[in-house]
């Protein structure tokens, strides 16, 4: 009996020395960064989204359809025209890494925006979600027409967002899991 009393007792405080040392030892939490969330629109998302995956400050991306009134839209009522969505891609970006105005910056550059893709599913659209986010899109827009790089306007629209919808796993990172050579291109000015 006495036997057990001490090993009880020794486990006791060797539980409790070790839960002392779990809190001593125990890093403070990380404070979590405050990513912010861009949705952009041009062309094909395959290439779409491996071009903005590339760009440093870039945290996620993730390819879908947005700027339609249908409510969980197929991949196929899409490509058919039938549900007014977009392919787009939702950028999750780091603002301390990478600024709102050179995210679109980027897009624009390697987007062509001139009125080539005037059909909804392949429009160039900037999906703003906030006041922020729809002034730096009209500023970074208009920089570009003043440029003169171009002798038409910039033909991207700049739209509040709407919800967004992520599409099948079969598109998620497609060039990235398939050996398949760029099946779509982005038109490069």
């Amino acid at each position: 009996m006495q036997i057990l009393r001490r090993t009880s007792v020794v486990l006791a405080v060797l539980a409790a020395v070790w839960a002392a040392g779990a809190t001593i030892n125990k890093p403070a939490p990380v404070q979590a960064r405050h990513y912010e969330v861009a949705t952009l629109a041009g062309g094909c998302f395959w290439g779409l989204q491996e071009t903005l995956r590339q760009i440093p400050g870039v945290i996620k991306t993730t390819v879908g359809y947005t700027g339609g009134a249908t409510p969980n839209p197929t991949d196929e009522l899409v490509a058919a025209g039938k549900s007014g969505h977009t392919e787009a891609v939702e950028v999750v970006f780091d603002p301390a890494a990478l600024r709102y105005e050179t995210l679109l910056a980027d897009f624009l550059a390697v987007r062509n925006p001139l009125p080539q893709h005037t059909n909804n599913l392949h429009r160039s659209t900037i999906f703003y979600h906030d006041d922020a986010q729809r002034q730096a899109a009209e500023r970074v827009k208009d920089s570009f027409n003043q440029s003169g790089k171009w002798t038409f306007p910039v033909f991207a629209e700049i739209r509040p967002a709407t919800k967004f919808y992520p599409a099948g796993e079969f598109h998620q990172d497609y060039y990235r899991k398939t050996a398949v050579e760029h099946a779509c291109e982005l038109e490069r000015n």
